[in-house]
C-alpha cells in the first residue's frame, strides 16, 4: 500500500556550503488549519511552551487532530490516563489557547475538546538561554517521535489488510526521501514552494470529516541539513 522511495544525491555544482553558524530551527506544525497566506504558522511563546513540555500534553495535542473531538473521560481512556489527569493537562492547555472547547456539544459535567485551529511552530532558534533551546528541541523531539510511531504503526497495519481495502489504497501513501546539494537560500524556496502546496491542494481537503469514503490522513514533509554544526555527515 505505501512506496518507499529514495533518488540519487545530486552532485554538488560548486555552490556555497550552507551557514551553519545559527542553532537549527527545527518546527513542528501539526495543524495548519489557516493558510490563506503560504507561510509557517505563528511561533509559540515561552509561556505557551513551558505549558507543553509535558509528554501527557504534547500526546494529547497530537491525538485531538487524529481522533478528536473528545471529552477528557475519553481521552483517559486512549492514553491510560484517569479522567482527572487528562482533564486537568486540557485546561492548561486550553490556557494558552493549545485546545479549545467544542461549542454546542457536551454538557457541564462532560465536556469536549479539540485542538484550536490555525496550528503553531516550535523552534529551537532565537531562545535567549540555553533552557529556552532546551525545551523548544524536547517538545519538538517527542512530537517527531510520536510521527514516527504513526508511520510504523501504518506499516504494520498494512500487513492485516485484506485484499479489498489494501487495493482501495494502494497507491495513495508513499515514502520519498531526496538527497541534494542546495545552498540556504535555494532550500528556503524549496520550503516556501511546500508551503504555497500545502495551501492550494491540502487545505482545501479540511473539515471532510464524516464525508463518505473519507478517513483521516497525515502528511509530513521534511527538509533539513545532513551535517552536523562542524560540517561532519549526520
Amino acid at each position: 500500500m505505501a512506496t518507499a522511495r529514495k533518488d540519487s544525491p545530486g552532485q554538488p555544482t560548486g555552490q556555497d556550503a550552507p551557514d551553519l553558524s545559527a542553532p537549527p530551527a527545527l518546527r513542528v506544525a501539526p495543524d495548519r488549519a489557516d493558510l490563506s497566506t503560504a507561510g509557517p504558522p505563528a511561533e509559540l511563546g515561552p509561556e505557551a511552551l513551558r505549558a507543553l513540555a509535558h509528554p501527557l500534553r504534547i500526546r494529547i495535542l497530537d491525538l485531538l487532530p487524529i481522533r478528536g473531538p473528545l471529552t477528557a473521560s475519553k481521552l483517559g481512556e486512549i492514553v491510560g490516563e484517569s479522567s482527572g489527569s487528562t482533564s486537568y493537562h486540557l485546561r492548561q492547555l486550553a490556557k494558552h489557547g493549545l485546545v479549545r472547547e467544542v461549542e454546542g456539544k457536551g454538557t457541564a459535567r462532560e465536556r469536549w475538546w479539540e485542538r484550536t485551529p490555525g496550528g503553531f511552530s516550535i523552534s529551537s532558534a532565537g531562545k535567549d538561554s540555553a533552557v529556552g533551546r532546551q525545551t523548544a528541541e524536547a517538545v519538538n523531539m517527542e512530537f517527531l517521535r510520536l510521527r514516527h510511531e504513526r508511520v510504523m504503526a501504518f506499516v504494520r497495519a498494512g500487513q492485516d489488510m485484506d485484499d479489498e481495502t489494501l487495493n482501495s489504497w494502494l497507491g495513495t501513501a508513499t515514502f520519498f526521501t531526496s538527497n541534494k546539494w542546495a545552498t540556504p537560500e535555494q532550500m528556503a524556496a524549496v520550503v516556501k514552494a511546500w508551503d504555497q502546496f500545502v495551501a492550494e491542494h491540502i487545505e482545501p481537503l479540511s473539515s471532510q470529516e464524516g464525508v463518505p469514503g473519507a478517513l483521516p490522513f497525515e502528511v509530513h514533509f521534511d527538509a533539513f541539513s545532513a551535517v552536523d554544526a562542524e560540517g561532519n555527515p549526520l
